[in-house]
């Protein structure tokens, strides 16, 4: 029987099973450190171990936010498609590796998601009660500005719920993140996004909750 080690990257596709937990023994990250190290320098027997170890985090994980076998299949296997290019920043002392690996792959499937919506249509809202009415027309060039300088979290969640239409509850899912924070994080990016607005000139006409 074919296994998924035996099997060339291409195909590993079909052998995706979500995984929900990360193996953090000293003696397993001593396993991964060193084939970070090796596939570093571009060793394809360090790249396939790597894969076969996260690839299974990465899938489930990406799942939770897209909500579609098919997209975390696709956007999986871009995240160690990237990973090749981009191991080189990963330093061990800032972050364990599955956890940055997790960021790329939170940053690939948000991507996956404001492809889904070529031309989005930001809202800031001043409370839940007033959504409807809220809304902001076509995003002027000044929003954009406005909507790239909000920290990424924050960006990330107005995105999700006023661009996608979520509800926190399932922003949080979604994330990983307590609803808590979650309104926390949407109250503060809605205010910031405000603030970048009025400082470009282009308020809108909302309150703001407080």
């Amino acid at each position: 029987m074919t296994t998924c080690t035996a099997l060339p990257l291409d195909d590993f596709k079909s052998c995706f099973t979500a995984k929900t937990t990360v193996d953090d023994s000293p003696e397993h990250q001593r396993l991964v450190d060193r084939a970070v190290a090796r596939a570093k320098e571009g060793d394809e027997d360090a790249i396939r171990f790597l894969y076969v170890t996260f690839s299974g985090n990465v899938y489930g994980y990406v799942r939770s936010i897209l909500r579609d076998d098919h997209d975390a299949e696709d956007v999986t296997q871009h995240v160690f498609a990237k990973l090749m290019t981009v191991l080189v920043r990963y330093d061990r002392r800032g972050v364990p590796f599955s956890g940055w690996l997790l960021r790329l792959a939170h940053n690939a499937a948000i991507d996956q998601l404001r492809s889904r919506r070529a031309t989005p249509v930001d809202e800031v809202r001043g409370s839940e009660e007033t959504d409807s009415a809220d809304r902001l027309g076509e995003c002027s060039q000044s929003l954009r500005e406005a909507f790239e300088a909000l920290p990424e979290e924050q960006r990330d969640v107005v995105m999700l719920r006023h661009v996608i239409g979520l509800s926190p509850g399932e922003i949080a899912t979604r994330l990983g993140r307590s609803e808590s924070s979650i309104h926390g994080l949407h109250h503060r990016g809605r205010r910031t996004l405000q603030d970048e607005l009025r400082r470009r000139g282009s308020a809108p006409s909302v309150a703001v909750a407080g």
